[in-house]
């Protein structure tokens, strides 16, 4: 069974194989086993995110989403959503959220209990960390599709704006660390490989 007080310990357990590479200095890493941990990394998350209760994700998103978007939605930037529902997919994780904005705060739901969205945002878990990073933006991502915007154009050209918005260190020190490096450590075996693929 569930419960909150066991999320950090969950939250950790799923995400440490990431969480050990990125505390490894990236020049000790061969480019080998840095590309094949991060092709196998959704593998191996997917599952164990699969049990992971819609409640207990609601639990953790929300409060996270507060602290990064807090001065946003004291300054009623996301009054557009009232009424409305922005989905997002981690593709390559299965993992599905609705949000919207009632009440000055920020609102989630069930996506299992709903079809029912305005605007879709959809990418893989390696593309959100380098757009978190301020690796990739948005607009570069959108034209690669490889992010991918469907639905209400004015609504997801209102949401992409807040995201191009984000400042890293909105994000608690710790996530923002683990953002950070992450992102560092895909963007840098990224560009390993596209060099190697010219050659």
């Amino acid at each position: 069974m569930f419960n909150l007080s066991s999320l950090p310990q969950l939250t950790t357990s799923l995400f440490s194989p990431l969480t050990a590479l990125s505390k490894v200095s990236l020049l000790k890493l061969p480019l080998s086993l840095r590309a094949k941990a991060i092709s196998i990394a959704p593998s191996i998350l997917r599952p164990a995110l699969s049990l992971l209760p819609f409640s207990l994700q609601k639990k953790a998103m929300l409060p996270a989403l507060h602290s990064v978007f807090k001065e946003a939605i004291e300054e009623g930037d996301f009054e557009f959503l009232q009424n409305k529902w922005l989905k997002i997919s981690i593709t390559d994780l299965n993992l599905h959220w609705l949000i919207s904005f009632a009440d000055d705060q920020l609102i989630m739901a069930d996506p299992k209990t709903t079809d029912e969205y305005n605007v879709s945002f959809s990418a893989t878990g390696d593309d959100l960390v380098l757009i978190a990073g301020r690796k990739q933006d948005p607009d570069t991502l959108f034209f690669q599709r490889r992010l991918k915007i469907e639905g209400d154009t004015e609504l997801g050209l209102e949401v992409k704006n807040l995201i191009d918005a984000i400042e890293l260190d909105q994000l608690p020190s710790a996530m923002h660390k683990w953002v950070n490096n992450c992102a560092n450590l895909l963007q840098q075996t990224r560009d390993e490989l596209s060099i190697i693929t010219k050659v």
